[in-house]
């Protein structure tokens, strides 16, 4: 295994963050000075100042939910001056302590959607959150200028390509009591997360998405969080997670 995934593993860093503890001789391989092309085993004993780290000692990952609000970019800052998730007053001082640790988004929302966005702490559970083999749903309440058919919504289930992409199949049901003359309310499940997937949909059958609000995750669900708020996920929830992407 390269030293750096090993590394990543265990809870040290990024990839690269352990590229450069190596870079400055902190790490140590059964009891020599590691370089970056040092191949390392799960029987080696390996040591970052120090300290042993493996796989099996690294700390369980966090997870936060956060409703975010609309006209806010998922990135971690944007060139034009935008603002994004990362400025929002729950994800900075004094609200986002000293000891909280540095977040990536799973997954994304556009600027123009808002609802449940999942921060993870840890690098390799966000990438397995994604991964299409673990297949978490997305729950979703879209309103829409117009309307599915029958036919239309049995076609999503199976499958459809648009304009030579692939969407796997997804459930769309519409919310009947609370539509209205020209606009309809769906709830949208997907096990997938391509871009702007849901608005390209509806675009396609002659919809327009007015309003796209996601209100769960795998897991995780929106419940009553407030636009804007954060909260942890219990550390019992994030474990079971775990547990389950392992397989």
């Amino acid at each position: 295994m390269r030293l750096n995934v090993y590394l990543q593993r265990a809870g040290v860093g990024s990839r690269r963050e352990a590229e450069r503890l190596v870079e400055q001789g902190r790490v140590a391989i059964n009891g020599k000075v590691a370089a970056a092309t040092t191949p390392v085993n799960d029987s080696d004993k390996v040591h970052v100042d120090g300290k042993p780290v493996a796989p099996s000692t690294k700390a369980l990952p966090r997870l936060f939910l956060l409703n975010k609000p609309l006209d806010v970019l998922v990135t971690h800052r944007d060139p034009q001056g935008r603002k994004t998730v990362f400025d929002l007053p729950a994800l900075k001082p004094p609200l986002w302590k000293k000891n909280m640790p540095r977040v990536m988004t799973v997954g994304r929302l556009d600027v123009n959607s808002e609802g449940l966005l999942v921060l993870s702490s840890d690098g390799p559970l966000a990438q397995a959150m994604m991964h299409p083999k673990a297949a978490l749903a997305r729950v979703y309440r879209v309103r829409v200028k117009g309307r599915l058919g029958e036919k239309q919504i049995a076609e999503l289930k199976r499958g459809v390509t648009i304009d030579g992409a692939r969407y796997l199949g997804a459930e769309f049901v519409e919310e009947a009591e609370l539509g209205g003359r020209s606009n309809a309310w769906y709830r949208v499940t997907l096990r997938e997360g391509k871009n702007r997937e849901i608005r390209k949909i509806f675009e396609h059958y002659g919809c327009l998405v007015n309003r796209l609000i996601r209100i769960q995750y795998g897991p995780f669900e929106l419940g009553s969080l407030k636009t804007s708020e954060i909260r942890e996920v219990p550390a019992a929830l994030v474990e079971r997670l775990v547990k389950t992407l392992a397989g």
